[in-house]
Parts: structure tokens; sequence; C-alpha cells
């Protein structure tokens, strides 16, 4: 019987990824709260999990071969998602988008998230190291 690792994690080493671009994307708009025009970013972390893990819109095409080009709209685990601009609800005078409060809220959820994501890897990684030993 084979192991497959990509089997046995899921789509959890990609949400790790995810999570830790978005945890810098979230630090960098709250390092610039006062950056005048600077414009606050972020990225829709489901639909692009969602995308990874093959569930994403639109009909996925098939590669029949491991040479032929990436298709466009497939991203992979390595894919950088579309980075989207925030609708501030006060514009700041100096078109500044960031709102502190939003962002830290934000931050917050991703690193809660993060943790969970990897205790959830550890816990996976803990059960086969487990299954492994008892052969």
């Amino acid at each position: 019987m084979s192991l497959s690792l990509d089997k046995a994690f899921g789509i959890l080493p990609a949400s790790v990824k995810l999570q830790d671009r978005r945890g810098e994307l979230l630090a960098s708009n709250l390092a610039n709260a006062d950056t005048p025009n600077y414009k606050s970013r972020d990225y829709d972390f489901r639909g692009t999990l969602a995308a990874i893990e093959g569930r994403g819109k639109g009909l996925a095409l098939a590669q029949t071969q491991s040479n032929h080009l990436p298709l466009p709209g497939q991203p992979d685990v390595n894919t950088v998602p579309d980075m989207l601009y925030r609708i501030p609800a006060q514009p700041a005078l100096d078109g500044n988008t960031v709102d502190p409060q939003l962002e830290r809220a934000a931050f917050a959820e991703n690193a809660m998230h993060y943790q969970s994501t990897l205790e959830f890897l550890n816990r996976r990684v803990s059960g086969i190291r487990a299954a492994l030993r008892k052969e």
C-alpha cells in the first residue's frame, strides 16, 4: 500500500500558505495606516482556497501530459491570489483607505485560523507518524 502525502494532508498545506500570505498583507495594511494615498488590499481567502481545491467557478480542464502549459484560470498551491482593494467605510482626506479596526479584526481572525490549521496539520502528521511506527 502506497502512502500519498498529498492525499493524506489534503488542502491543509495550501491553506497554511494562503493564510500566511494574508497575514503578511494585513500586517502591511496596518503598517501603512498613516501613509497618504495607501490603498488597503486583501483577497478572497475562501474563493482562492476553493479554486485550489477544485471547487472553484467554471469548468475544469484536464492536462493529459505533465509537459502541457498550465491552463489559465486554474490556480495551483503556489498561485498568488488575486489582490482586491477594500472599499472604505469612511475614506480619509489623504486618500488612505486603511481602517485600523477592521484590519486588526481581520488580522486576529486570520491568526486564529492560521493557528488552528497548523494544529490540524500537526495532528495529521502525528497520526501518520503513529501509524508508521505500529508496522
